[in-house]
């Protein structure tokens, strides 16, 4: 979350770094499960990569039914 002038805005993307402590994994485990090589959608802005937390819980809740 981030506040502006008192209105709170929900963040859509999260870095590589971030992504990764949110599912609790190193960066270089992260990058392996990115599309193309895993299954992780990320999405290119310009040389930055990021991840929406949308996708990756709807990533996550698909890894836990599959189980």
């Amino acid at each position: 979350m981030v506040r502006s002038n008192e209105t709170v805005v929900e963040r859509l993307l999260v870095k590589s770094k971030e992504a990764a402590a949110m599912l609790a994994v190193s960066e270089r485990t992260l990058w392996g499960m990115t599309v193309p090589r895993g299954a992780i959608p990320a999405i290119k802005l310009g040389r930055s990569v990021r991840y929406s937390i949308t996708a990756l819980q709807e990533w996550l809740a698909a890894q836990q039914t599959s189980v």
